[in-house]
């Protein structure tokens, strides 16, 4: 994964929460955050979003704002039903069948768990940072927090 930096973003297509098509390219020209997740309701995921969460008026705070995507191989109606169980404010997308996962080389442990794990990407689409937030996702969100204030100039994203 960490030799996915430097690299443009795989484009790609998934259905949102609410079965709608998303497009990773209408938001070409804009800072995200792609997060994959093992399964909505597993106590870690549940607090990585969360987490996310928290966090979200500030990331869309900064200037540009940041939008974040969460992806797992939940179904849409189980994204639907996590999505408004958390009131989470951000996109979850549908990757039941690990294509997008793939294309980002998101490993699966020991076979059977999908990996947790964020992208950085900038308004043209190169991967800036890459993390890995197995057991540790409230540091996790910390962490890009972090690595988006080293890339911004004066408050404003170079």
């Amino acid at each position: 994964m960490s030799s996915m930096i430097g690299q443009k973003a795989p484009d790609f297509s998934l259905q949102t929460s609410e079965g709608e098509q998303f497009n990773f390219s209408d938001l070409d020209g804009s800072w995200k955050v792609v997060f994959f997740y093992a399964k909505a309701g597993s106590p870690t995921c549940k607090r990585g979003c969360l987490t996310f969460k928290q966090q979200y008026d500030l990331f869309r705070s900064l200037e540009p704002s940041v939008e974040i995507i969460g992806i797992s191989q939940d179904s849409v109606k189980q994204h639907r039903e996590f999505k408004q169980e958390l009131e989470l404010p951000f996109i979850l997308l549908s990757d039941s069948d690990r294509k997008v996962a793939d294309m980002f080389k998101v490993p699966v442990h020991l076979g059977t768990f999908p990996a947790k794990s964020s992208f950085v990407i900038g308004p043209d689409n190169t991967i800036h940072h890459v993390y890995d937030w197995l057991f540790r996702p409230r540091r996790h969100v910390a962490k890009i927090l972090d690595s988006l204030s080293k890339i911004t100039d004066g408050g404003r994203f170079s």
